[in-house]
């Protein structure tokens, strides 16, 4: 995955959670009080509020890596131009994973980007850290598997069609490989579980929400066509139907696993996820396809606290 867009995801994140903090952590001017026996019950826990806000260990980052799994999907495709409207039925797909060795030598490298990523960045919201609201993206990947054999209906070179094909390299090889990009804004709970709470040993419950935008990368071949969108570099993102990366579509998904803390300001973390996309408008050669993608995601990734 292109770095520099990984960066610019980071300072958007940051950006955008906070005016949130600031908004929910604002409380109102109290009037100067003549002693501390004066201070009342709602103003006494605005204050407690807005200290522990301030407290560091607020904000948290982690960075992690993940497998996804598919259902089988349908896959509809619109080539006015070339007289296709078909849909390829129950499609089964799968993620593309980094082997253990390729991730490995990108670790040392420091090319942190070339594995299937996941990038949490959170703002806890109340003095107990028990909710947080929090930007994510993940960079999973997708592919239709090659050699299997769909149904196929609707219309190919303006003829009727309806039987089975096997989708091969050349006729319809269809893949989201750099990726399919989950970008969500979140509702993150915790919950302690075991060990001393805020501490080295801590070990949490946790659970998110949310919902966002799928920002793919489209790499395909139909009929023959390849689908071409120009360099990486070049038209980066995210409003042309040459860009690299598109917006084409929406998401939304649950998330439950465990956290643990190693140390006072840093985490390991492990969730399974589950995430529904409706992806719209993909760029194919001259036209475009839909469709809605259920997705499973394990993630490992690690944290820390700032």
């Amino acid at each position: 995955m292109n770095t520099r867009f990984t960066q610019r995801f980071l300072s958007a994140a940051v950006l955008a959670v906070l005016p949130c903090s600031l908004v929910l952590a604002q409380t109102q001017p109290v009037a100067p009080i003549a002693s501390p026996a004066s201070v009342s019950p709602q103003n006494a826990e605005r204050a407690n509020i807005e200290r522990a806000l301030k407290e560091d260990g607020n904000w948290y980052f982690s960075w992690g890596y993940s497998r996804q799994q598919y259902s089988p999907s349908n896959i509809h495709v619109s080539q006015p131009s070339l007289g296709n409207d078909f849909t390829v039925n129950q499609a089964a797909a799968s993620d593309f994973p980094s082997s253990f060795a390729d991730t490995f030598s990108s670790l040392f490298k420091l090319d942190l980007t070339n594995p299937q990523e996941n990038v949490r960045v959170g703002k806890f919201m109340n003095p107990e850290k028990t909710f947080a609201i929090e930007f994510s993206l993940d960079h999973s990947k997708y592919n239709t598997d090659l050699n299997q054999t769909a149904s196929v209906s609707g219309t190919i070179n303006n003829q009727p069609t309806s039987g089975n094909m096997v989708l091969n390299a050349q006729n319809f090889n269809y893949t989201l490989h750099n990726g399919l990009n989950h970008i969500m804004l979140n509702g993150v709970w915790l919950q302690h579980l075991h060990g001393p709470e805020q501490q080295p040993g801590d070990l949490q419950l946790i659970s998110r929400a949310g919902a966002g935008i799928l920002l793919p990368h489209a790499d395909n071949t139909i009929l023959g066509n390849a689908n071409e969108v120009g360099p990486k570099n070049e038209n980066v993102c995210c409003s042309s139907s040459k860009d690299w990366w598109q917006i084409n579509g929406w998401t939304a998904g649950v998330e439950v696993g465990l956290r643990y803390r190693v140390y006072k300001t840093v985490y390991v973390e492990l969730t399974q996820k589950l995430a529904y996309g409706a992806l719209k408008n993909v760029p194919v050669y001259k036209g475009t396809a839909d469709q809605n993608i259920w997705m499973s995601e394990q993630v490992f990734s690690a944290g820390f606290l700032f």
